[in-house]
C-alpha cells in the first residue's frame, strides 16, 4: 500500500490542477512565513495536498466533486489522528482569492507554531 501511495503521490506532484499550481507558487522553498511544505504528501492511506510536517499542517484543496463527500470527512480524521491540523479550502476560493487563502494558511502556520514544542 504504501509503495502505491508513494508512486501516485508522485504522479500527481507531475501533473498539479491549476488549483494545485497558483499556492504552490507561494508556499514552496518556504516562502510563506518559513514554513517548509511538500506536496502530494502520504499521511496514512490517504495523499494530502499540501503538507508542513515540522508544524503538523495539512492543506486540502476542494473541487466540487466534494461537495457532500464522507470521504473528505474521514480524511480529515485520518490527518487529525496523526497529528495534522487540515485546513481546506474550495479551489474556486484559491482561484479567486488567493491572497485571503494565503492570509488563512498564514494564520494557521502562526496558531501551529505556537502550539508544536521546539526540538
Amino acid at each position: 500500500m504504501e509503495k502505491h501511495l508513494t508512486s501516485l503521490a508522485r504522479k500527481l506532484r507531475n501533473q498539479p490542477t491549476e488549483a494545485e499550481h497558483r499556492p504552490w507558487r507561494h508556499l514552496r522553498a518556504s516562502q510563506l512565513e518559513g514554513a517548509k511544505f511538500t506536496r502530494q504528501h502520504p499521511i496514512g492511506n490517504f495523499i494530502a495536498d499540501f503538507v508542513c510536517r515540522s508544524l503538523r499542517v495539512a492543506i486540502e484543496l476542494d473541487g466540487g466533486q466534494h461537495a457532500d463527500s464522507t470521504t473528505d470527512a474521514n480524511r480529515t480524521r485520518i490527518f487529525e489522528a496523526h497529528g495534522y491540523r487540515v485546513i481546506r479550502f474550495w479551489n474556486n476560493e484559491v482561484l479567486g482569492n488567493m491572497d485571503g487563502v494565503l492570509t488563512v494558511i498564514a494564520q494557521e502556520i502562526a496558531i501551529a507554531r505556537n502550539q508544536t514544542p521546539l526540538p
